[in-house]
């Protein structure tokens, strides 16, 4: 153990959360199932990993809906997909000893027969809280950090528009934006979620995205366009914020969290002529085609941290069984920063 990782125990089962049907849009609650199974075996180059930290991520709607176009579905009857931290407490490969920490696709579940593939980023000791593996040095720090230095090309006095600014990925998104710079204006889906922005966060401008008049908010906000629109959310927002981009402006497209289902194909305004015009950049960004950066990214991102340049807030979910709900918690919006469950 060290000072950054809680005491935890090692259960005699392995209590897993499984996808028990395809759900309406919104995982519910009932959409999952609970079950106790066997410690699973290792095999010659696989490691047995006590995962910790659950991870309840946006992404996991398309995987379990059937619906992602970049990864295969959790099938009905499977541990829901998902990522994790956790000790490796067994290890039949030398390049995973027992004893060190792990970040990557287990499972919702306690422990996981791990190999390498499996791994997105392996360390001996954390420098920081455990979960901070699962958040910040995770796919939401990962994905700030590089999709702005990619794709964001933040110079100073651009004007920078952030969707779900409060969110695990948007809050750190407008504390980079800050730091190179710029003018930062977020959304978000609450005036109390608007003063964090402004007194936590150090934003310019935060608007509630609920308001009738959120066109006018953003006009106001950026009168001479929005630069670079980080946008997790698509819909009507994107379609309002796309007439309101200055000449050359970028865009990210990191998430499509306010369109419920993609069957049918829902309508919208045709966008072509505001790409034309404006001369937009507009990339889409999926963080696990970027495996080869994320050593990098965490580099500079724990530089950040050691500076005390960023504030990361985490939603920690006390009992495992909290898990088949977490997702309605995490579309609801009432998690107050990144959203994990802890099992020890």
């Amino acid at each position: 153990m060290t000072a950054f990782v809680p005491t935890y125990d090692l259960p005699s089962v392995n209590r897993q959360i499984l996808l028990g049907r395809r759900p309406d849009g919104i995982p519910l609650e009932a959409d999952f199932m609970r079950r106790e199974a066997s410690i699973p075996e290792i095999a010659h180059g696989q490691f047995l990993v006590r995962n910790l930290y659950l991870s309840v991520d946006p992404a996991q709607r398309g995987w379990a809906s059937d619906v992602s176009n970049y990864s295969t579905a959790v099938q009905i009857g499977d541990v829901m997909r998902a990522l994790a931290v956790g000790a490796i407490v067994d290890s039949k490969n030398p390049a995973f000893p027992a004893g060190a920490y792990v970040y990557g696709w287990f499972g919702w579940q306690d422990y996981a027969a791990a190999s390498a593939n499996d791994v997105l980023t392996a360390f001996a000791a954390p420098v920081a809280p455990l979960s901070a593996y699962a958040g910040l040095f995770g796919i939401n720090g990962l994905t700030a950090d590089i999709s702005l230095s990619r794709y964001g090309h933040v110079a100073p006095g651009d004007t920078v528009l952030v969707s779900t600014a409060a969110g695990a990925v948007g809050s750190l998104v407008c504390q980079l934006a800050k730091a190179a710079g710029a003018y930062v204006v977020g959304l978000t889906g609450s005036d109390a979620k608007c003063r964090k922005l402004l007194d936590v966060y150090g934003l310019d401008r935060a608007l509630n995205y609920h308001v009738p008049d959120l066109d006018e908010g953003i006009a106001a906000a950026a009168p001479e366009g929005v630069n670079l629109f980080f946008d997790s959310t698509g819909g009507p927002v994107l379609d309002m914020v796309l007439r309101r981009m200055a000449v050359a402006g970028r865009l990210i497209q990191c998430g499509t969290a306010s369109i419920a289902s993609w069957s049918p194909l829902p309508l919208g305004p045709r966008n072509e002529r505001e790409i034309l015009t404006r001369r937009l950049s507009w990339n889409g960004f999926v963080v696990f085609d970027h495996l080869s950066e994320f050593n990098a990214a965490i580099s500079r991102l724990q530089h950040r941290m050691a500076a005390g340049q960023l504030h990361f807030e985490e939603h920690i979910l006390q009992d495992f069984g909290q898990s088949a709900g977490a997702l309605e918690l995490l579309y609801s919006g009432r998690n107050e920063g990144k959203l994990l469950v802890w099992t020890g």
